[in-house]
């Protein structure tokens, strides 16, 4: 066994005595769920306390600085690329500027709806949800500024997947940053780019078992048994199981082609139920503006005051979004395209739909429902008893206080919810899927069986995550996801100049009349 090998299992170990252990200390009478649950804590505490461990005398955790800071510098670096690039990246969604000819496996928008299926999930219900509740509706203000920056991590990265993917004789590719940190930094002559991509694929193996799958299962479960009663969780999880190995056995092209036609229909159902609730309640449109406002830079209240309502929207956009995360960069990976930077242009477009436009959706939902207690004679939000939320009307928290906003202007419509949460958290699963095998081949290599047991392990982790409750879950999630973002970023600062030797070639040939849009 490889040393890599070994670094892996002892990761993947960290997990496996979960069972065992709950099992010989807890008593007869707990249940299956709690075993999981208590077990589950245990093995994922000091990783998660690592992750989010604050700057000393704050309560300020230094990996949001470390999202922020990368966001903030590459949106300089590139003279706001997303906002300079907009129309262009429409255009190639559209398929303008495609030819059918170029290597790859999907089209730009297939690529753009299948990171999209793995980012536009529960961290837009549960999140924002849980985001909002503890930071109050200012923290979507501070969701939004994150989502406009991570637009410029997301085309850094995913222009960088495509130029250093590797494209087999049978057409299909692999690519993401564990392949341009190795290539990347060999390119310019840097040392460490191979021990990078390891880190790397650990990682978004985890962040894949965590964040793309368990925290889907978990909230997706809460729903359901929100409308039917209560009922095992492992019983969704093997449903879940089920139906996500049977589209995942096909690869990514099986993949793209569900995401393709799920993905504009659960969109277009989430945000048409939000904008109903939106136009019920249209009187309180105007006040909850207000909230977001003054609550970005006031606090109105809420636990932490403004630095808290400050770090929950970033922790939530930037587990919404994944930008800097690297993660939408495999999928990018795919695309059918011989310009990298094309893709790069296409990727941007995710923070916005993801935090601009659907998380925002859901903020003002919560807001304008008012599920939010507030203190009728000062106007500030009254705290629960723990001190550590805003209280809320019938102690609802995550995907249960979403839905309760939904169900607060008419009655029926936590069923529409509950179908959305059940599209949302199955396509994160499939889109994740690949993420977590991209990473698992580049370890383990390419080959039928390697890629079919990382599917098996992935499925069983659909169970688990179904059965354990909210908090060790969402800890873990968001621990995984964002120990992605530590190696990702570091390597992007080295290999920025490279996509803006890319872009400055690009540019200048599209000015020139080079690059051409084809006829369809």
């Amino acid at each position: 066994m490889t040393f890599f090998n070994r670094t892996f299992l002892a990761a993947l170990a960290l997990l496996a005595p979960a069972a065992a252990l709950a099992q010989d200390a807890a008593p007869e009478t707990v249940t299956l769920d709690q075993k999981v649950n208590a077990a589950f804590a245990t093995a994922t505490g000091p990783f998660v306390d690592l992750i989010f461990a604050p700057f000393p005398g704050t309560t300020f955790p230094w990996i949001v600085m470390w999202l922020v800071i990368g966001a903030s510098v590459f949106t300089l670096y590139f003279g706001f690329v997303q906002f300079r690039f907009f129309r262009h990246a429409i255009k190639l969604v559209k398929g303008d500027y495609s030819d059918p000819n170029d290597a790859g496996e999907v089209s730009h928008f297939q690529a753009l709806t299948t990171a999209l299926s793995g980012t536009v999930g529960l961290g837009n219900i549960a999140g924002v949800a849980v985001a909002v509740g503890i930071g109050g509706p200012g923290a979507t203000f501070w969701m939004i500024l994150a989502g406009l920056l991570g637009m410029a991590s997301k085309f850094t990265e995913c222009t960088l997947a495509v130029k250093y993917r590797n494209e087999y004789p049978d057409g299909t590719v692999s690519g993401g940053p564990m392949y341009y940190m190795k290539k990347g930094f060999a390119e310019l002559g840097l040392p460490g780019g191979g021990f990078l991509a390891i880190m790397f694929s650990i990682f978004c193996i985890l962040g894949a078992l965590g964040g793309g799958n368990m925290f889907q299962a978990n909230q997706a479960h809460a729903q359901i048994v929100g409308i039917t009663g209560d009922y095992p969780g492992w019983i969704t999880g093997v449903i879940f199981a089920g139906v996500v190995f049977a589209v995942i056995v096909g690869g990514i092209k099986s993949i793209a082609q569900v995401t393709e036609k799920i993905v504009p229909f659960m969109g277009i159902l989430y945000v048409g139920a939000a904008l109903v609730i939106i136009l019920v309640n249209y009187d309180q449109i105007g006040t909850a503006f207000g909230q977001i406002f003054a609550g970005a830079f006031t606090g109105l209240g809420v636990a932490g005051g403004l630095v808290g309502a400050l770090i929950q929207g970033f922790k939530r956009a930037a587990f919404s979004n994944e930008a800097g995360v690297g993660s939408a960069a495999i999928a990018h990976a795919a695309v059918r395209t011989k310009e990298p930077i094309t893709e790069g242009f296409v990727s941007l477009l995710e923070p916005l739909i993801d935090t601009v436009v659907i998380c925002t959706m859901t903020a003002l939902v919560i807001t304008i429902s008012g599920q939010l207690i507030t203190d009728p004679e000062t106007g500030r939000f009254v705290l629960n008893e723990a001190g550590t939320a805003i209280a809320t009307i019938g102690d609802t928290s995550g995907v249960a206080l979403t839905s309760a906003a939904f169900g607060s202007a008419i009655g029926w419509f936590p069923y529409v919810l509950a179908i959305a949460v059940v599209l949302f958290a199955f396509s994160t699963m499939i889109s994740w899927s690949y993420y977590g095998l991209k990473a698992w081949t580049y370890l383990f290599g390419e080959g039928k069986t390697s890629e079919l047991i990382f599917k098996v392990i992935f499925c069983v982790f659909i169970v688990i995550g179904a059965a354990a409750s909210l908090g060790p879950v969402i800890d873990f999630s968001d621990a995984a996801i964002f120990s992605m973002a530590v190696v990702n970023i570091f390597a992007l600062y080295f290999l920025m100049r490279l996509v803006r030797r890319e872009l400055n070639s690009y540019a200048g040939r599209l000015r020139s009349g080079e690059i051409t849009q084809y006829a369809h």
